[in-house]
C-alpha cells in the first residue's frame, strides 16, 4: 500500500492455507480482507504472471467495495491476462480433460522453486474470471518478456491493443524477466513517483 507521506509494503501469501485447494475467487478475498486490514489511502498492486491477473480482477472487483483503499495504480510482470481463453493453447491437447477426469494438476510454482499439485476447482472457478472482461481504467505499467514461453506475448500485447490507461513495456527476456530486474525497478518507481 503506497500513500502520499507513507509507504507500506505488503506482499501476502496467497497460495495459504494450501496451494492444490487455490481459487482465483479465494485469492480475490483474501486481496480485499488484506487491504480492508491497511490503513485508509490509494494502493498500488503489483503481481507477476498469476498475480498479474489477479491484480488485474481485484483493481475491477475492489473499486466499489472498498472506498477509502482506492486502487491507484497497478504494476503488471509477465501477467497471464489470457487465462482460460484457450485450454488447447494453455495446456495442450486433452491436458484439461484429463485435469478435471484426474482431479488434480501438476504445476511448476515459481515462487516456491518446485512442482505443485493443483485442484480442478481452480480452473473451473477461473473460467468466471477472464481478463479481458473486468473493467479496469487505473494507470497501469506491464511488463512482458518476448521469450516468455508460460505467458504468450502476443497474447498480452493483443490484450494491451485499446485499452489507453496501459502502457506495455517489452523486453527481451523470458518469464521471471530476471536480465531486466534493474531497468523494471527504474521505470516503476518513474511510473509510481517515487
Amino acid at each position: 500500500q503506497v500513500g502520499v507521506e507513507q509507504e507500506e509494503r505488503i506482499a501476502p501469501d496467497l497460495n495459504a492455507p494450501d496451494f492444490g485447494t487455490l481459487t482465483v475467487t479465494r485469492m480475490l478475498d483474501d486481496v480485499g480482507a488484506v487491504l480492508a486490514q491497511g490503513p485508509p489511502g490509494p494502493v498500488v498492486l503489483m503481481g507477476s504472471s498469476l498475480g498479474g491477473y489477479l491484480a488485474w480482477h481485484a483493481a475491477a472487483r475492489l473499486a466499489a467495495v472498498l472506498p477509502h483503499h482506492p486502487i491507484a495504480k497497478l504494476v503488471l510482470l509477465a501477467p497471464a491476462v489470457t487465462f482460460g481463453r484457450n485450454r488447447e493453447e494453455d495446456f495442450g491437447p486433452g491436458a484439461v480433460d484429463e485435469w478435471e477426469r484426474t482431479g488434480t494438476r501438476e504445476f511448476f510454482h515459481h515462487g516456491e522453486n518446485a512442482p505443485r499439485q493443483l485442484h480442478y476447482e481452480f480452473y473451473r472457478d477461473a473460467l468466471a474470471y477472464p481478463a479481458s472482461h473486468a473493467q479496469v481504467q487505473v494507470p497501469t505499467l506491464i511488463f512482458q518478456g518476448m521469450l516468455d514461453d508460460v505467458v504468450k506475448p502476443q497474447g498480452v500485447i493483443e490484450f494491451c491493443q485499446g485499452r489507453a490507461n496501459v502502457s506495455l513495456r517489452l523486453l527481451q527476456d523470458g518469464h521471471q524477466l530476471l536480465a531486466h530486474l534493474d531497468e523494471m525497478w527504474l521505470e516503476t518507481r518513474t511510473f509510481l513517483g517515487c
